[in-house]
């Protein structure tokens, strides 16, 4: 298998764990977060910046590079590592959750999703086949199997033949994929709120014996405390000596409960979203830049940070910048969200190793204003 997973520890306080992810483009150390590099590329980001704020795997999007510029000249160029310059892991999801919630028109078989281009306008027809080829050609390191992530709320009619679709999906997806040296199949248990559907979904995927396993459909609109507790009931039918990841979050909120119930992976547009629109993360919670009240701040985004935007540049010239629609206002806030997040994965992993995440977890709570 191109992916290997070893855990390193166990925390003595919850579920959390450390571990290592070893894939043909280097290791990765669990819990992680991985940055969205949607089209091929981190917005506003070069990848060495990327990797120079700490980033380890980055996960692009399968819907969007088979519509531009399409997933054939990527091969052409040798793979997505070689056609956006970044050396590391990537991830590439299966496509689905964009044919879901990007297109009005779509239709919905046992063979296949028959969708419309949000581009242009244009029909496709997306099997679960087409899907594992299309990650073929970009030649990710971690590929995932074609799914539904089912809408929140839905009935549990509707769910449990979505879920049973899904798994018939993943067996295909399973069936059709050849290089499992380069390429590690990742398969998805959905199942919506109900727990039972949960099951049978983690049972028939688990049963595939792939190299890893996503958690899908949650963070879709439920109340939080929904979501933890499907989240814990789920991570519990996953094996233990696989990785977790858990699809879709990234708020520091999130992060730390689905670390706490035994996830180890994680992805999430909303640092780079919510930093293009001004809003940014700090040790003492979120401000809004473009607010007046910044007009005469010179000092930091953030006094507890280091990231490169916090070391040369004030709250005042940052609200500036986005005031008179500068785009270095944008990249200056995206650089510190990323840093953001992946200093506080690297704090989580510390705190895992001293057995102290639930106390580091209450200090970041009661600082950022969730207390």
């Amino acid at each position: 298998m191109a992916a290997k997973f070893e855990v390193i520890k166990e925390s003595q306080e919850c579920k959390a764990r450390l571990g290592k992810l070893y894939t043909p483009h280097g290791i990765v150390e669990t819990p992680v977060f991985m940055p969205v590099g949607t089209q091929a590329t981190v917005k506003a980001m070069t990848p060495e910046e990327v990797k120079t704020l700490g980033a380890q795997i980055i996960l692009a999007n399968t819907y969007h590079l088979y519509l531009r510029p399409g997933h054939e000249l990527i091969r052409e160029a040798g793979g997505i590592h070689k056609f956006m310059n970044w050396n590391g892991p990537i991830l590439t999801d299966s496509g689905g959750f964009q044919v879901f919630s990007l297109g009005d028109l779509r239709k919905i078989t046992e063979e296949g999703v028959e969708f419309r281009s949000y581009i242009d306008g244009s029909k496709h027809f997306l099997r679960p086949e087409d899907s594992i080829e299309i990650q073929n050609c970009l030649g990710s390191d971690i590929i995932m199997a074609f799914d539904e992530c089912t809408p929140y709320p839905s009935t549990w009619e509707y769910t449990k033949e979505s879920m049973e679709r899904t798994g018939r999906w993943a067996e295909r997806c399973k069936e059709y994929h050849e290089d499992w040296d380069k390429q590690s199949l990742f398969g998805i248990v959905q199942g919506g709120m109900y727990k039972d559907l949960r099951e049978k979904s983690a049972e028939q995927i688990t049963s595939l014996n792939l190299p890893g396993y996503a958690i899908g459909g949650l963070s879709v609109g439920e109340p939080k405390e929904l979501m933890y507790d499907i989240l814990e009931f789920t991570t519990l039918l996953l094996p233990e000596n696989k990785p977790r990841y858990l699809m879709g979050v990234g708020s520091p909120d999130y992060l730390f409960e689905s670390v706490i119930r035994g996830v180890d992976m994680a992805d999430c547009v909303l640092p780079t979203r919510i930093g293009r629109n001004g809003t940014v993360l700090t040790s003492r919670g979120k401000i809004i830049i473009k607010n007046g009240i910044y007009k005469r701040d010179f000092g930091k985004l953030d006094e507890e940070c280091d990231c490169y935007t916090c070391t040369h540049y004030s709250r005042a010239y940052i609200r500036h910048l986005f005031n008179v629609h500068e785009i270095l206002g944008a990249r200056l806030t995206t650089i510190h969200n990323l840093y953001f997040l992946l200093k506080l994965m690297e704090n989580i992993r510390e705190a895992i190793k001293q057995d102290r995440l639930l106390e580091y977890r209450d200090e970041f709570y009661k600082k950022f204003g969730y207390v």
